[in-house]
């Protein structure tokens, strides 16, 4: 496979709001599961095309029902550095997606929902367009430059990753940055608020997570 346009990661998370993520997934050329990821969407009858891990969270009737579908299979031993969520998205590098979006990664454990967070910063990542969606926000990693597409209202938050992020510029938020520093720590970036259908990001140096949450799902 290459020059896929868009594909859909399921880790083995809490997959909420299914009426939100189920159009996703629907849309992706390309769906892999990160072991375990393959039984939430089994209960929603779909299977995914390529399953990555060491195959010990995914249910073995969910496992026999995926190859039967043809589902391809990506092994790993258990005593491996990467989480299963990790190979899924380098798999998705491997494979040519242009378009990344990371589904089931938050709920249950704090210390895996960090991890995926922070699999955003993945070096592999960085030519791509990478998204982790939670049900009600979508989160990406600006490294000099990010724009998002919404409506009036939505709120975007900027949180600094990894020290601070300098010369910091907005366009269309209710409070701009003007050539700014957002201090690692402080939370003086969370809840901007959207004026128009988009706004624009700039940085000169540093990372940050920026957290675009739509209007309609802010009190869900």
């Amino acid at each position: 496979m290459s020059n896929i346009r868009h594909c859909v990661v399921v880790a083995n998370g809490e997959l909420t709001w299914p009426e939100r993520v189920l159009p996703i997934i629907r849309s992706a050329e390309l769906l892999i599961a990160a072991d375990g990821g393959a039984n939430a969407l089994a209960r929603s009858a779909v299977y995914p095309q390529v399953l990555v891990g060491d195959m010990d969270s995914v249910e073995p009737d969910i496992l026999t029902a995926c190859e039967r579908q043809g589902c391809r299979l990506r092994r790993f031993p258990a005593g491996k550095d990467e989480t299963d969520t990790e190979l899924a998205l380098l798999e998705a590098v491997r494979l040519g997606a242009e378009q990344i979006t990371l589904l089931g990664a938050v709920g249950g454990r704090i210390d895996h929902t960090l991890a995926n967070l922070l699999l955003l910063a993945l070096p592999e990542l960085a030519n791509r367009r990478a998204a982790l969606f939670t049900g009600s926000s979508f989160i990406t990693l600006v490294r000099e430059y990010a724009e998002v597409e919404g409506s009036p209202g939505d709120l975007l938050s900027l949180i600094p990753l990894a020290g601070d992020a300098l010369g910091v510029r907005t366009a269309g938020l209710e409070y701009p940055l003007r050539n700014e520093t957002l201090h690692f720590g402080p939370a003086r970036g969370i809840s901007n608020v959207l004026l128009a259908g988009k706004a624009q990001v700039w940085l000169s140096s540093g990372l940050l997570w920026m957290v675009h949450t739509p209007r309609e799902w802010q009190d869900v």
